[in-house]
């Protein structure tokens, strides 16, 4: 059995996924001695008009690397491809291969209910990998030699896109992360994807990749500013997993102190 670290693991279905998700806090972290881990399950190889897959895997995936030096991250690629992230047994094994490389104390995923599945997989596989990695008798061997995790890490969901589930209703945050003053950095990481400029405004009629992510961290920061002592510019916005099991307090409140700002209201 490994013991616990200060290792802080962000598990994203896509590269840049991380960056739009959580990279604000996960710098905050960092500034604290955290060792911050930031993990693709793909490579983004279908995201693009110009590049072949095996090309574009390439390329997505130094953009990745790229993004992770900015933040001071080690960055790991699950071996997925686009659109291939499914719950069955060898991607459970696979994933939790990864919880137990890392042990991490913490760990941010995709929301449980978000407009791709490629997403909604990686929610529950690296949900499932939370609750497997201290198993003793499951069996990751051939992914990984890392024993098993010391205890099930804490589970932390990001907002899905514009804030809405499948159904457009609207999906409230648990509790925010004020990130006014390191928003630069994720706009410096954001900016390493350059690859994916021209496919978003191609298939998702996007043309401001950065500015996008600005506008939805102003958008949270006016939703938490309602709940604030006082006015935050820019947030992320998180739901913890607290299920049987799974540590019930709030690790980013111990850790982050005043930029968490719990919105009781739902």
């Amino acid at each position: 059995m490994q013991q616990r670290n200060n290792r802080i693991l962000a598990v994203g279905a896509h590269p840049d996924d991380v960056e739009f998700m959580c990279a604000g806090t996960l710098y905050l972290l960092r500034q604290l001695g955290y060792e911050i881990h930031v993990a693709s399950m793909s490579l983004g190889d279908c995201g693009s008009l110009e590049y072949a897959a095996d090309e574009l895997k390439q390329i997505r995936g130094r953009e990745a690397e790229a993004a992770c030096t900015v933040l001071g991250a080690t960055f790991h690629y699950v071996g997925f491809s686009d659109f291939c992230i499914y719950n069955d047994d060898a991607s459970n094994r696979k994933t939790t291969a990864l919880l137990r490389q890392i042990n991490p104390l913490a760990v941010f995923t995709h929301p449980a209910h978000d407009y791709l599945s490629d997403h909604e997989a990686t929610s529950l596989l690296v949900r499932n990998a939370c609750f497997y990695a201290p198993v003793p008798n499951y069996d990751t061997g051939e992914w990984s030699r890392s024993g098993r995790t010391a205890a099930i890490p804490s589970l932390f969901y990001t907002q899905p896109l514009e804030g809405k589930d499948i159904f457009g209703k609207p999906v409230a945050p648990q509790f925010y992360v004020d990130i006014s003053d390191c928003v630069e950095l994720k706009q410096q990481m954001l900016a390493c994807h350059k690859s994916q400029r021209d496919w978003l405004r191609a298939h998702h009629g996007i043309d401001e990749y950065i500015d996008s992510m600005r506008r939805w961290s102003t958008t949270l920061a006016e939703q938490a500013s309602k709940v604030a002592v006082k006015p935050v510019q820019f947030a992320e916005a998180f739901r913890q997993h607290v299920g049987h099991a799974y540590p019930q307090a709030n690790f980013l409140a111990e850790a982050l102190g005043i930029r968490v700002i719990e919105d009781n209201r739902s």
